[in-house]
């Protein structure tokens, strides 16, 4: 094999293993830039209040969501979108795919979207009105509880 044929196969290879790693690269990044960061969409030292009915309880990864028919402060109906956590998370706390049903009068408290046209939020809290049945952010294990009737 002579010098230059040499070379144009140590390019090649060069080439090749640049847009392997290139490739590689991207494909590592693209979660990084599909999965969000909650302060990017959502005020999250603020907190709501939002009282109705749910739609329906969407129970997935990589977030679950619980849609809520519900008055805002103007007495407008409007549907809210809750973020949630994902099916894993949620379920390592005890929380499966009946825990919500259409229809349950529940109560939330999340932080409000940081676009106003946005229904979208991210639920910090929630209370289930039939049996007082509630979760709460950051209570790892908690497998939800029920308050005792007052």
């Amino acid at each position: 094999m002579n010098i230059p044929e040499l070379h144009r196969r140590r390019r090649r290879a060069l080439g090749l293993a640049a847009l392997t790693l290139a490739a590689s690269l991207l494909a590592a990044a693209a979660p990084l830039v599909a999965h969000h960061s909650y302060g990017a969409l959502y005020f999250e030292d603020e907190t709501i209040e939002v009282e109705g009915e749910v739609l329906e309880f969407q129970y997935q990864n990589p977030h679950s969501w619980v849609h809520v028919m519900a008055v805002d402060p103007f007495g407008n109906r409007r549907h809210y979108a809750a973020e949630w956590g994902g099916r894993s998370s949620l379920q390592d706390q005890g929380i499966d795919k009946n825990t919500l049903r259409s229809g349950d009068q529940v109560r939330i408290w999340a932080s409000p979207n940081r676009d106003s046209k946005d229904d979208r939020i991210h639920l910090k809290r929630i209370e289930r009105r039939r049996d007082h049945w509630e979760w709460r952010q950051g209570s790892q294990g908690s497998q939800g509880s029920r308050r005792e009737e007052r």
